[in-house]
């Protein structure tokens, strides 16, 4: 079976995420925009045969099996259960939602609807991470104890962009921080507890914080990420016989390395590619379609949840709040 891809959206993260897969052979049959104008430009770009002109009518299409949500963090729940509840597998752009109660409703609504849904959270579909968790499992730097990631970009700051509007969900936390929040849930487990503490902007949304998560035997996780400058943006996962080092940058195809306890280098390993990486994620997608294995995989629908809710309790603690936050405004 041949997945026939939709997408929505149609930004740069659009343009990166379906300029990729193109290149992997992957089918792309139609594209959604808030105007026709916009579908049209977008699908002349990347060789798509469909263009509508509105999101309802890109999930009514019933060439479109599987559809790629690439719409802001505030619509990702709205835009997920429209393609629920017509009958698509849907594949959303990280952050999954705005908050844990979002993911949980379009987690359920999809399988009542019996389709697949999945976080786009890219890195944990690299080759690397897949021999990373290989790593991990064989032992080969004994318990993992402690993950270090940070995530730090240079990002705008007119202060009328959508990254410095709490009620587009702007701060670092979506764009940033839930890549290393992700890395370490997928190597430690979801955290049992958390410590966050923060830096607002005027506007009230995050423009760094830190978080230490503690997770389950008494294993740590530390990560940092800010959105007003760069770092090296590098990531290690330290245990009790050795350790994993991920250069920069860590959640990006690239080079890394296993050391033994004193700290010397027994493995090396380079992860670059020519490509972005965007295509594995989308053929896993369409291996749990194909499969009808809609649950599981390297970025299960249940981490996302519990991942949400990590995002919750540290924007609880440093005091960011965003409309979602209210049960009344909830998809």
């Amino acid at each position: 079976m041949t997945v026939r891809w939709g997408v929505i959206g149609t930004g740069g993260i659009a343009r990166s995420f379906v300029g990729d897969c193109v290149a992997a052979g992957i089918e792309f049959t139609a594209v959604g925009s808030r105007t026709r104008a916009g579908a049209e430009a977008f699908a002349a770009e990347f060789g798509i045969p469909r263009a509508h002109g509105s999101y309802g009518d890109l999930v009514a299409d019933d060439t479109v099996d599987a559809v790629y949500v690439a719409t802001p963090h505030v619509r990702h729940a709205e835009d997920a259960l429209l393609a629920i509840h017509a009958g698509k597998h849907v594949l959303v752009e990280k952050a999954f939602t705005m908050t844990a109660a979002e993911a949980r409703t379009v987690v359920d609504a999809a399988r009542r609807a019996g389709v697949a849904v999945t976080e786009a959270m890219w890195t944990r579909f690299l080759p690397q991470m897949a021999m990373i968790r290989e790593v991990l499992a064989e032992g080969r730097i004994g318990r993992p104890v402690l993950v270090e990631a940070t995530h730090h970009q240079a990002l705008p700051t007119d202060p009328s962009h959508r990254l410095r509007d709490p009620a587009l969900g702007g701060g670092a936390l979506l764009d940033l921080g839930v890549y290393p929040v992700s890395f370490a849930v997928d190597v430690l487990g979801v955290p049992t507890s958390l410590v966050a503490a923060g830096t607002l902007s005027e506007q009230g949304v995050d423009t760094q914080m830190g978080l230490v998560l503690t997770h389950d035997g008494g294993a740590q996780s530390m990560v940092h990420f800010g959105m007003d400058v760069r770092s090296p943006n590098t990531a290690s996962v330290i245990g009790e016989s050795g350790r994993i080092d991920i250069d920069s940058t860590w959640y990006t195809p690239t080079t890394w390395r296993i050391r033994d306890r004193d700290g010397v280098v027994v493995e090396e390993f380079d992860a670059r590619e020519e490509l972005a990486g965007y295509g594995h994620e989308a053929r896993a997608f369409e291996a749990m379609v194909t499969s009808g294995a809609h649950e599981g995989g390297p970025m299960d629908a249940e981490q996302s949840v519990a991942i949400m809710a990590v995002v919750d309790e540290a924007r609880r603690q440093v005091g960011v709040r965003y409309p979602a936050d209210d049960p009344s405004t909830a998809p």
